[in-house]
């Protein structure tokens, strides 16, 4: 009998738990908080990865146009 549907159907169902269980956790993590408060975090954060990135690619060129010292 062939197997290529059940396992179809386990990777579906293994899917959906794990879904399941992110979204779970996120709201788990999120507190009693409404979602439409919760994006002001979720931006700030976003915002803040972006700065991050952007001094570190600077500071690479600073160093790359200086002697190649950090003071860091």
């Amino acid at each position: 009998m062939p197997r290529g549907p059940a396992k179809k159907k386990t990777e579906d169902t293994t899917s959906q738990s794990l879904q399941s269980k992110l979204w779970a956790t996120a709201d788990k993590l999120r507190g009693h908080m409404d979602a439409a408060d919760y994006k002001h975090v979720v931006l700030g954060l976003i915002f803040l990865k972006s700065i991050s990135g952007r001094f570190a690619q600077r500071h690479a060129e600073i160093v790359a146009e200086g002697d190649g010292r950090s003071m860091c």
